[in-house]
């Protein structure tokens, strides 16, 4: 049986002089990118590019008074200078100079304290909490964790930022550390704790425009429980949490990439991962007589070895699916056929549409099989989660946004990962994309890697990512219009 289980925002594009490639060119877009990350404003901002561009920048300066008195941030050319392009960058930096170290804290609170899937209400409370004395209204799922939270007008583009909030069944081994794991046997050792402070920071950030009548759309966010279980997922789109979003985002921390770096992949980034239960019975025997009977082992041998062999097969061999066994058991002595026997696995796949089909395909397969060595097989199949396929013109959001708030070379590409991560769920019904952020310290020595013991962050990513995530949000509300819209962002300019 089977278990459910664009660019820069209008009018704010840094002047580039005429080139070779002429006034719209790109050829010197990396300087003009680098000189306005390290040196704030941009000298000037030029003419519109379209009507659609001008009536948005107009909108945007109308609001411009009202944002100076509510932020002390001053507009540049009728722009008000909150919004982004090469303007974005010192006004991240004037917000985190005020909350980096909240933050941080904020983090090393929920480190100290990590709840398993389905029991943080510790953390949903203070994410509660936190978001009330910024003046928004937070919801809390039905089962009491989690929660999602709306920043914003409800008209135009909506955009979900995502972070899980659940900890790991591992005994946290770091030492010398004053957040260590309180908790006896629990540790967040994946960087939940990190993915949670980082929207955070963004949605307090988002909340200040709000507030200042500049963003144009709404944001949302999701703190979900139960990543690791998983489940989580299910749970905030049963409750609605989806509802009425058109694209999502989530970071993940990725130990293999530096901090100040950004990994992107467009098409699958993790891969879908169930587990599988086939059971094996016949009348059982002695061994010396295996004619009279059914040779329950053999058979049992001939589905391990033949099954992922034949399931590959059925398949496209780019969708990486793969079947591998983790437990076979039968038998108890020497010379006596057994009446039944086990075989666990699991199996993995990088294909929306191969994951779909492999249940099917696969009792098909079991039953074929055991047919022939006149058994009877069952097959349980237990639902993990979907590959995670990231759409190609939301890794081009954040690839814009990192343009605005990184170093030139921040963006980095990102291998495939057979790892199971269930904001697949969210893109199923949403476009949207995962991207890796970097939480190793530059230079540091040795292999690391999630789920383990002594896993930790350089907390300067904190910073790294609530500013990726506050720039991708922006990007995807100002030019990123609804799925299906006509406007492409290849061409897009970057600040």
């Amino acid at each position: 049986m089977t278990h459910p289980g664009p660019g820069v925002m209008p009018g704010l594009e840094p002047p580039t002089a005429p080139g070779p490639d002429g006034p719209e060119g790109r050829a010197d877009l990396g300087a003009a990118s680098g000189a306005a990350g390290a040196n704030g404003l941009a000298p000037g901002v030029p003419e519109a590019l379209g009507s659609e561009g001008a009536v948005r920048r107009q909108d945007a300066s109308a609001a411009a008074a009202g944002a100076h008195a509510a932020t002390g941030v001053p507009a540049v050319a009728g722009v008000p200078a909150v919004l982004g392009g090469a303007v974005l960058q010192p006004q991240l930096d004037a917000f985190l100079a005020a909350h980096e170290a909240e933050l941080i804290a904020f983090r090393r609170d929920l480190h100290m304290h990590p709840e398993l899937g389905y029991s943080e209400h510790r953390t949903t409370r203070r994410l509660a909490e936190r978001l009330r004395a910024a003046g928004l209204e937070p919801v809390i799922l039905p089962k009491g964790t989690g929660l999602f939270c709306d920043i914003g007008p409800a008209d135009g583009t909506t955009v979900a930022l995502r972070a899980d909030i659940d900890a790991l069944p591992l005994q946290d081994e770091k030492e010398g550390v004053a957040y260590r794991s309180t908790v006896p046997g629990v540790a967040h050792a994946c960087g939940h704790d990190v993915h949670t402070a980082m929207v955070l920071g963004a949605g307090l950030f988002l909340a200040q425009q709000a507030e200042a009548g500049l963003l144009p759309g709404r944001v949302r966010l999701l703190f979900q429980p139960a990543e690791e279980t998983p489940g989580g997922a299910l749970d905030v789109m049963a409750a609605g949490g989806i509802a009425g979003v058109d694209r999502a985002f989530a970071l993940h921390c990725d130990p293999r990439i530096e901090v100040g770096q950004l990994g992107l992949r467009t098409g699958p980034i993790t891969a879908a991962c169930d587990k599988v239960y086939v059971k094996v019975t016949g009348p059982g025997g002695h061994t010396a007589r295996p004619h009279l009977t059914a040779d329950l082992v053999y058979a049992l041998a001939k589905i391990v070895t033949e099954l992922p062999s034949a399931l590959s097969r059925r398949v496209d061999p780019r969708s990486s699916l793969s079947l591998v066994w983790g437990r076979v058991s039968a038998g108890s002595v020497a010379n006596a056929i057994p009446d039944d026997g086990i075989a666990e696995g699991t199996v993995r796949c990088l294909d929306d549409e191969a994951w779909h089909r492999a249940p099917e395909m696969m009792k098909a397969l079991l039953q074929s099989v055991a047919a022939a060595y006149d058994v009877e097989a069952s097959l349980e199949y237990v639902r993990g989660v979907p590959p995670t396929v990231n759409e190609a013109a939301s890794v081009q959001m954040f690839r814009d946004a990192a343009a605005q708030v990184m170093d030139e070379d921040g963006v980095v590409p990102t291998p495939q990962s057979l790892g199971g991560e269930d904001f697949g769920w969210y893109l199923e019904s949403i476009p949207g994309a995962l991207a890796r952020l970097g939480v190793r310290t530059p230079g540091s020595p040795g292999e690391y890697d999630l789920h383990r013991g002594d896993f930790d962050v350089d907390e300067r990513c904190i910073a790294v990512g609530m500013k990726v995530l506050s720039a991708t949000a922006l990007t995807a509300l100002w030019d990123g219009g609804r799925p299906g819209d006509a406007e492409s962002i290849e061409g897009a300019a970057l600040a």
